[in-house]
């Protein structure tokens, strides 16, 4: 099944991969996703990523993380912010804080894939991807 929207489709096979507590997960294999993968990884949220396959046909295989003896998933929640029927962008100022600077914002700026803090401290704006905790 073809998806429109690569990042809701990565956050959305994320998601479930966490609530059935699975070490893996594949998504298709773009540079968006990877860029959101590597901000993942940056802050602790997933393990590692690796790309798979060729031509086509390519995935990243993310690593998750989970913690304790009952292995809670360290990504809490996962939440689409700009979608393609209503795209969502902020300035420097108006820049969300994710649960007081607990989570993360990933914003999509004209320097690239980054989160929220590394896009106030560079004073840019741009597009908010997703929030993460």
């Amino acid at each position: 099944m073809a998806a429109n929207d690569t990042i809701s489709d990565m956050l959305t096979r994320i998601r479930n991969s966490c609530m059935a507590q699975h070490t893996t997960t594949k998504v298709p294999a773009t540079k968006m996703t990877r860029s959101i993968a590597k901000v993942l990884k940056d802050e602790g949220f997933i393990g590692e990523f690796e790309q798979e396959g060729e031509g086509i046909k390519k995935y990243l295989v993310i690593f998750l993380k989970y913690k304790g003896k009952n292995r809670q998933p360290i990504i809490r929640y996962l939440k689409r912010v700009s979608k393609p029927g209503l795209r969502v962008y902020k300035n420097r100022k108006e820049l969300p804080r994710v649960l007081g600077g607990i989570g993360i914002a990933i914003i999509s700026t004209s320097s690239g894939i980054m989160t929220d803090r590394e896009a106030r401290k560079r004073g840019i704006g741009g597009e908010v991807l997703c929030y993460v905790w």
